[in-house]
């Protein structure tokens, strides 16, 4: 940390919510040792905070190293934890630093990744054992921040201006876990929380949302919480799910998104599937189409299965490239369908939404209360509360206009 002192810096970050805050973190830490932002072509110094989930991300991140060859680079993030050698052999002088020392000079648990977006990050690590996964070596077992750290950071941001407060780790439902708490206690806390936002919390494992399901869909109903949930799946086939050694069965999720729909019958539901896993057959595929089928998501992050080097998942036969884009390319056009679908019985209701980002001159993305992406063809102040009618889609987005 000490070389961040008294120079011109550039940052990059990549990879998730967790990650970007971290490097807002840094940031904050080299400013206090009389650093100044400069466009890159300008810096001293380039700070990259890296992603290394799959293989595609991981070139990304060596590419960009190489292209501020002749620069002082920083490099912090998940790959200096598991791939020290490799990054050392594309560049030796690097400049490498453990996300635990940047914590233990940044004792902050949040940042604002935008003047009015707030991220607070729940701990570190997780209490699972992914077979796929190099982020679970990177990131260690789960260290859960204390409730009072995480509601205080939260007050601190929303007196700053954050409209939106985003709660993240790499598995938030896990929360508390190792310290003899919950996550819908923590929920609770910061649903009392002074300042007016909205809270969106990020990814939960269904293993661990399942375990205080009876509690935590409550939770969610309170005003200041988005009807928003992030429960990547994976796989619809228990055989694949046990291969992962995901911890649940396809019934877990499904009872969880059940329970969740229960609570919040509108509750937007985001997950995640790895499409091509080495133990995925024709019949397990099939399963997985099945299963979203059923459940109907509003949204899939879909994936192929990339071989991370270290994971027990490597040592299994990898499946051709083709097998993974042809079944990408049949989760995609199931889920295109589930979208226009669902989005058709929004089209004529009015919605209450506060307006968080724009993006274009003439118009805003608003936020209703299940965290929908709603565009409004007008200008308004970020921050602003609407009133507004849904006239259309754009199957990732609902189209509105101000009643």
């Amino acid at each position: 940390m000490d070389t961040l002192r008294n120079k011109t810096i550039y940052a990059e970050s990549y990879g998730c919510t967790f990650n970007h805050a971290d490097t807002e973190k840094i940031i904050a830490l080299a400013e206090r040792q009389g650093c100044v932002q400069v466009p890159a072509e300008e810096a001293e110094c380039i700070i990259i905070n890296t992603c290394t989930v799959v293989g595609a991300t991981e070139r990304t991140m060596l590419r960009r190293i190489c292209s501020y060859a002749g620069k002082e680079i920083v490099v912090t993030g998940c790959m200096p934890v598991v791939q020290r050698d490799l990054l050392l052999e594309t560049d030796p002088s690097l400049h490498l630093i453990l996300p635990e020392d940047m914590y233990a000079r940044c004792p902050e648990v949040g940042a604002m990744t935008d003047p009015h977006t707030g991220v607070v990050q729940t701990g570190t690590g997780c209490l699972g054992s992914c077979s796929y996964c190099i982020t679970r070596a990177a990131r260690g077992p789960l260290k859960s921040f204390s409730a009072e750290a995480i509601v205080a950071e939260v007050e601190r941001l929303a007196a700053q201006g954050a409209y939106e407060i985003q709660l993240t780790g790499q598995d938030v439902s896990a929360w508390g876990m190792d310290i003899g708490q919950d996550l819908a206690y923590l929920l609770e806390q910061i649903a009392g929380a002074k300042g007016d936002f909205r809270l969106r919390v990020g990814m939960m494992n269904p293993a661990t949302a399942g375990r205080i399901i009876d509690r935590l869909a409550p939770a969610f109903v309170h005003e200041k919480i988005f009807g928003f949930v992030h429960l990547p799946v994976q796989s619809g086939s228990d055989a694949v799910l046990a291969s992962m050694n995901r911890g649940y069965t396809s019934a877990v999720f499904e009872a969880v998104v059940a329970a969740f729909r229960a609570e919040i019958p509108d509750v937007r539901v985001s997950t995640d599937i790895i499409a091509g896993f080495p133990t995925e057959g024709c019949r397990e595929f099939d399963e997985t189409l099945e299963m979203l089928d059923r459940v109907r998501p509003t949204k899939v992050n879909i994936t192929r299965f990339s071989v991370r080097d270290g994971t027990p998942a490597a040592l299994l036969h990898d499946l051709p490239d083709w097998v993974k884009k042809e079944r990408s390319r049949a989760l995609t056009h199931l889920t295109d369908r589930i979208y226009d679908e669902g989005n058709l019985r929004w089209i004529g209701r009015e919605l209450p939404v506060l307006v968080t980002e724009q993006r274009k001159s003439g118009s805003v993305i608003a936020r209703d209360a299940t965290y929908q992406n709603i565009v409004i063809k007008e200008e308004f102040p970020l921050g602003t509360r609407l009133q507004v009618k849904v006239t259309g889609h754009h199957r990732h987005y609902l189209l509105a206009e101000p009643v």
